[in-house]
């Protein structure tokens, strides 16, 4: 038995799905979710091989949802958005659906999921590049987080510094601190250059939330936030500094 779950907002799409798995009654749905927080409840209790997901949702995108899970299932998507979705997902998740799903395109991509599934091969999907391809479409304006049990969506404009952590970026709010495992660097590509700057290589700074800068050493910087918070600033640093806010 193929343990599948349905998660897409829409009930006529999920009907849809419904419809057309009767026809492969190996595949056994456990669970239909209206949102990527019921999604991500449903994929850690049943566990599923296969998901179908669509990508715009309320409270949690699709994407947001899979940079949650710590083990991803294989992955169909079901969306309505082919500006994107043919160039971010076509290599990464087993297949893509577009809305209306037509039924020939229904049973490629149940095809292509069970030569996947019986070779055992990985359902892991590069999620950093495919956040990063989702976002050439839309600028990143928040960012969804695990927080104990919880899901933390901390808007970008909340965020005061990001700090460097092992395989972590530390995300410093005025509600506290919040640890992502993400790069900085890919940060820096979408985070607004004009209110991030990247000042170290372990540290990226809101601008606005600079108070003063001084001196340290030779050709370095420690400024001082209006939260009380220090950061270092290398020479490079400085001088996109000045490019920004004319130091």
């Amino acid at each position: 038995m193929i343990k599948t779950i349905l998660i897409d907002d829409e009930p006529l799409a999920r009907s849809m799905v419904l419809e057309y798995l009767q026809q492969y009654p190996e595949f056994q749905v456990l669970a239909e979710c209206n949102d990527g927080f019921e999604g991500v409840k449903a994929i850690h209790q049943h566990q599923p091989d296969l998901v179908f997901l669509d990508i715009q949702m309320p409270k949690l995108t699709g994407f947001e949802m899979l940079e949650l899970l710590d083990d991803q299932p294989h992955i169909i998507f079901t969306t309505a958005f082919d500006e994107y979705a043919l160039k971010a997902f076509e290599k990464n998740a087993v297949d893509y659906l577009l809305k209306p799903i037509r039924p020939d395109r229904f049973q490629k991509a149940i095809d292509k999921f069970k030569a996947s599934f019986q070779a055992k091969s990985s359902p892991k999907i590069d999620t950093e590049k495919l956040q990063e391809s989702m976002e050439e479409e839309s600028s990143l304006e928040r960012i969804v987080v695990k927080n104990g049990t919880q899901i933390k969506i901390i808007p970008v404009q909340q965020i005061l510094y990001l700090e460097a952590y092992d395989d972590y970026v530390k995300i410093h709010t005025s509600e506290g601190m919040f640890l992502k495992n993400k790069t900085m660097s890919s940060f820096e590509k979408q985070l607004d250059n004009k209110q991030f700057v990247r000042v170290h290589r372990s540290f990226i700074v809101k601008v606005d939330q600079l108070q003063k800068i001084e001196p340290m050493e030779k050709d370095s910087y420690i400024a001082t936030l209006l939260s009380g918070g220090k950061v270092n600033i290398s020479k490079s640093g400085y001088a996109r500094l000045k490019q920004i806010i004319g130091l």
